[in-house]
Parts: C-alpha cells; sequence; structure tokens
C-alpha cells in the first residue's frame, strides 16, 4: 500500500476540477492490478466520476444540483451554526466523499469520456486535499 495526497484550489459554488491528469501522473510506473481510493477531507466536496466536457461540467451538473437541492432555501443547519452553506453538506452527502478506481500497471482503468473529477459544494474558493490510497 502506498499513499499520495493532491491539493487543488476551486472557488465553490459548484466549482468542478478533474483531477483524472494528475492521478494518472501520480500512478505512472506503478506495477500490477490494483484498486486507487480517492478521499477528500471535508463536507462540503466531493469526489465522482463524470465525461468532463463543458456543457456536462459548467451547466448540466451545476443546475440539476439546484433544482434538486437548491442553495436559495432555509436549511436548519443555517440557522444553528450562521452560516450559508447547508446545501454544500447534503450535497456532499449525495454525491460522496470517494470514488475507488481500478487500475492495471500504472493505468487507471476509467472510460474512454470517464474522468475522476472533484466538486465543491461549499460557498467560498477552497484549498482541498484529497487522499490517495493505492492497494496492490
Amino acid at each position: 500500500m502506498k499513499r499520495f495526497i493532491i491539493e487543488v484550489s476551486t472557488d465553490g459554488n459548484t466549482d468542478i476540477v478533474n483531477l483524472s491528469p494528475e492521478l494518472s501522473e501520480k500512478m505512472r510506473g506503478t506495477e500490477g492490478d490494483g484498486v486507487l481510493h480517492c478521499f477528500v477531507v471535508g463536507s462540503t466536496a466531493a469526489i465522482t466520476t463524470l465525461e468532463y466536457e463543458p456543457g456536462l461540467v459548467k451547466h448540466d451538473v451545476q443546475n440539476t444540483l439546484q433544482r434538486l437541492i437548491p442553495d436559495n432555501v432555509p436549511y436548519e443547519h443555517e440557522a444553528t451554526w450562521n452560516d450559508d452553506n447547508g446545501h454544500s453538506h447534503i450535497r456532499h452527502a449525495l454525491v460522496g466523499p470517494s470514488v475507488s478506481i481500478p487500475f492495471s500497471n500504472g493505468k487507471l482503468l476509467t472510460g474512454e469520456y470517464q474522468q475522476v473529477i472533484l466538486i465543491d459544494f461549499d460557498t467560498r474558493p477552497r484549498r482541498r486535499k484529497i487522499i490517495c490510497t493505492v492497494l496492490v
């Protein structure tokens, strides 16, 4: 087992970052078959896979999440903590904090149009830490 950390800066507000290029670079040279597990630290961001293309990333995902979990309705979390990110926590719970990707000899076994992405749901720019564990 080995572990590495990726850190990315985000703009918040459902900003989506493609992690695949950096993950591929970090996995280069890893021998054998196994699983790469990626976990984002924090409760207002998530990791999943998605086709990373402008229409889906900049509009469809954001618009769908806004319809499902709007940011302009009151949440008890906000009343409790006097903040504005109740929707961010619920979006995180829905999408999830981690993803596992199989690999073979350093190559992630994702589809041609399938990238590993981080979505930051918080209401402000953040620096996000992703803990990646390689299991061979």
